[in-house]
């Protein structure tokens, strides 16, 4: 079995612009002669690999503990585009046939215009993830954001996912259950060598 880890580094990642730095501190350390270490974590829910809940961009929409867990495991199709603004026009080629969790693949710099966003939303996908740090871009947030998230469709961003060519994997992904965030950490990682399995008797 070959696992890609796509998960960033919490503490080497690159931060939303305005979002706090995270910080690691160490409570108690083997160095000062204590038995074990201990420590505390400081970071936004948005940092690194993580989850947007619909609480993130719709006023009463769920939060991330309530999101069913299915969204975030089994097969995915991983998609290169090049990167830039992702029109309504190069939505409609983008979902391969069946597809349940797309991935796209746009060197950290691709976004969602609303059109297309909103296409997508429509296909019955059920996770939508990207190696930007955002589905939209900087400025242009809400609308594509709140076009998956009106059809309960999971939003897996900042993925790391240089090591990985275009093709079917089986995803593993599901967020820390932190109960009334809008949003939390995932530890996501790809199964590469998967044996898909349709369901039907061959």
């Amino acid at each position: 079995m070959r696992i890609i880890d796509i998960s960033r580094d919490v503490m080497q990642a690159e931060v939303y612009p305005g979002d706090p730095l995270p910080e690691l501190n160490r409570l108690v350390s083997m160095d000062d002669d204590s038995c074990y270490n201990l420590s505390s974590v400081s970071m936004c829910c948005h940092t690194a690999t993580h989850v947007d809940a619909p609480l993130h961009f719709i006023y009463d929409g769920a939060s991330i503990e309530s999101f069913p867990l299915d969204a975030f495991i089994g097969e995915c199709h991983v998609v290169a585009v090049r990167p830039g603004i992702i029109t309504g026009e190069d939505a409609v080629t983008l979902l391969p046939e069946g597809c349940e969790r797309l991935i796209i693949k746009g060197d950290g710099r691709s976004f969602f215009m609303d059109s297309a966003a909103e296409y997508i939303a429509q296909c019955g996908i059920k996770l939508i993830g990207t190696d930007s740090l955002s589905v939209g871009c900087e400025g242009n947030e809400k609308e594509p954001h709140r076009a998956f998230m009106r059809e309960g469709i999971a939003i897996l961003e900042n993925l790391d996912l240089t090591e990985v060519r275009p093709g079917r994997y089986f995803l593993f992904a599901p967020p820390v259950k932190i109960g009334g965030a809008e949003a939390a950490p995932a530890r996501a990682v790809l199964i590469a060598d998967y044996i898909f399995w349709s369901g039907k008797n061959e």
